[in-house]
């Protein structure tokens, strides 16, 4: 018998009873208990709160929520426990008890964020949250671990365990590995669904069945790999969230305004509550920020970003580690700290070269964070031996990708300006300023 496809879960893909329609025209299986783990004020609260934040600005379409997401990764999950179970091997590593706790993990990995707390977090503030700490947060509510209690025998601790790789056994780290990896259920949801809700074709340009199909054991026994079968879906994959980084999620407008909702909370730090805003939406964010700015250094950054006529900042300078590594190297993953004192040094420069007051809040410096995103080793089962191999050494598409920082190659350092100094500052006067400029020595 095999147990893995007996669960009420997995076997309602195939048998169906209540469903819940997402796009593109998905529909994901619930059943009893799981419908109790959506209906919990958690969960439900990831309707108000957008998966790509400022991304809208650009993509009007784009303001999809991590409610949808969190489904559409349940249903990934789903979809790869159905093709693992044909593994006698799987059937072995993993009990019943951790591929419940797997489900209620992918159902369950959003559960923590907040409104815009990436780039919130990315400024690394003293007394703010991380959303993974929020995650337990919000997993400890009576209602929420009563759920798991009563219906899975779970407990908060099983599910932050399982997503944050802390699992012991073989099975545990398998499971870890699909929830967060190159290949994992998380990615092979938000690329397709950003593109289609952005409505750009590039993170639906790879086979998602045909990556579903080709996954198998890695050669420890303990994460995924792929069949030979899916080496060209994946490289698609790869080069999927590659363009998706540089087109979308670090497109020149999105981050002007990401680089602005910084700056403005940065200011306002002393006057915001992290447990308000971890219990409000984007919307109520979006207000709250706008009545707390009133009469402050923030307040015209603000209004510009949120109030009723939107006026960006104009991008004037921009370095890429390709064509300009000095510059990228010395301003990426620099404390937020140290790039307000860069933007107050460009304020007294401009104005010295220009004759005209230029205030520190006028330019902004945006470049990448400290934190790293995930870096794709995808291992390959080799169909003639039977060897692993890993996707970059045999693959010319993802090879650089797979050995350079991937960060390097899809953010760039950009500095942000007013629109009303565009006519009054050059190109040339902000490099000239930006010689000057002498930032301490990295540590190490």
């Amino acid at each position: 018998m095999n147990w893995l496809r007996q669960l009420p879960e997995v076997a309602a893909l195939v048998a169906p009873g209540q469903l819940i329609r997402v796009p593109d025209q998905k529909d994901v299986p619930v059943t009893p208990r799981v419908r109790r783990l959506i209906d919990t004020a958690a969960f439900a609260r990831l309707r108000g709160i957008s998966q790509l934040g400022l991304v809208g600005f650009v993509y009007p379409g784009a303001v999809h929520s991590r409610f949808e997401h969190s489904l559409g990764v349940y249903l990934n999950a789903l979809l790869y426990l159905q093709q693992m179970a044909r593994y006698d091997e799987v059937l072995r590593v993993i009990d019943p008890a951790e591929a419940e706790c797997f489900l209620v993990s992918a159902l369950l990995h959003d559960v923590g964020h907040w409104p815009y707390c990436h780039p919130i977090e990315d400024l690394q503030l003293a007394g703010w949250p991380v959303h993974e700490e929020t995650a337990a947060r919000f997993l400890e509510s009576d209602e929420l671990r009563g759920c798991l209690q009563q219906d899975w025998g779970l407990t908060p601790q099983n599910v932050l365990d399982l997503l944050n790789k802390r699992g012991h056994t073989p099975g545990q780290r398998l499971l870890s590995s699909i929830l967060s990896g190159p290949i994992d259920v998380d990615k092979l949801d938000y690329l397709y669904r950003d593109s289609l809700h952005a409505g750009v074709p590039y993170g639906r340009q790879f086979d998602t069945q045909r990556v579903i199909a080709s996954l198998c054991l890695n050669a420890t026994g303990d994460g995924i790999a792929i069949l030979e079968k899916g080496r060209t879906a994946a490289e698609l994959m790869v080069f999927a969230r590659y363009v998706m980084f540089s087109e979308v999620y670090w497109h020149p407008t999105v981050r002007s305004a990401t680089a602005m909702l910084q700056r403005v909370v940065y200011l306002q730090q002393s006057r915001l509550l992290p447990e308000r805003w971890l219990a409000m939406g984007d919307a109520e964010v979006r207000q709250s920020l706008r009545e707390q700015s009133q009469e402050t250094a923030a307040a015209e950054l603000c209004e510009s970003l949120f109030g009723p006529r939107r006026c960006l900042y104009k991008r004037l300078l921009q370095f890429s580690y390709c064509e300009q590594p000095e510059w990228f190297n010395k301003l990426s993953r620099r404390p937020y700290a140290e790039l307000l004192q860069l933007s107050e040094h460009l304020a007294v420069c401009l104005a010295q070269a220009t004759g005209q007051p230029v205030s520190r809040e006028e330019i902004l410096v945006d470049a990448p964070p400290q934190g790293l995103e995930v870096q794709f080793k995808v291992t390959v089962q080799m169909e003639s031996s039977g060897d692993y191999r890993s996707l970059g050494e045999i693959s010319p598409v993802v090879q650089a990708l797979a050995t350079r920082q991937f960060d390097d190659f899809v953010k760039q350092v950009r500095i942000f300006v007013h629109p009303r100094l565009i006519d009054r500052c050059s190109t040339a006067q902000l490099r000239d300023c930006l010689q000057a400029w002498q930032p301490e020595d990295r540590a190490g």
